[in-house]
């Protein structure tokens, strides 16, 4: 087994090329980017749109690659789940969109892997707090309001189920 190589990149889902970020960072190490490219598409054709994170391991002895695809950032799930296409530009004074207690919970869910929490509603909490950044209520609340129904037990119906 010959020297392994490492490339990180953000890759928009089923969309990766051969362009950059890729097709440089691949290109030197002697693999087929192609094959590269078309293995990271399947992989991340459910996270049409969305930015995800990928990590390319190559043999350089022997050209063999391995992917591994990350779950796309908080932001990104949120825009797809409230259906919009940005966050909104003042968050304090602006909503752009409104999710149900249901759709923040299977965010939770998604990025646990990803986060230092260890309870889901630790990964609630997080997920609710780029609600606030991002300017998305929650269930037509301001989602401060909602971290503060979290807090004192309000979800732990839902989180139960969890």
């Amino acid at each position: 087994m010959g020297e392994q190589k490492t490339v990180m990149a953000l890759i928009v889902g089923g969309e990766a090329n051969a362009g950059p970020p890729l097709g440089p960072a691949l290109g030197p190490l002697g693999v087929n980017v192609m094959a590269v490219v078309k293995k990271i598409n399947e992989a991340t054709s459910s996270y049409k749109g969305m930015r995800v994170p990928v990590k390319i391991t190559v043999d350089t002895e022997t050209k063999s690659f391995e992917v591994e695809v990350g779950t796309p950032t908080t932001s990104a799930l949120l825009v797809k789940e409230a259906g919009i296409e940005k966050g909104a530009s003042n968050p304090k004074a602006n909503f752009v969109g409104n999710l149900t207690r249901e759709q923040v919970v299977s965010i939770a869910k998604v990025k646990m892997g990803d986060s230092y929490a260890s309870k889901l509603k630790s990964a609630v909490k997080e997920v609710l707090g780029s609600c606030v950044s991002m300017g998305i209520k929650v269930g037509n609340k301001d989602p401060r309001e909602v971290l503060k129904e979290v807090d004192s037990g309000g979800w732990d119906d839902i989180l139960s189920k969890g």
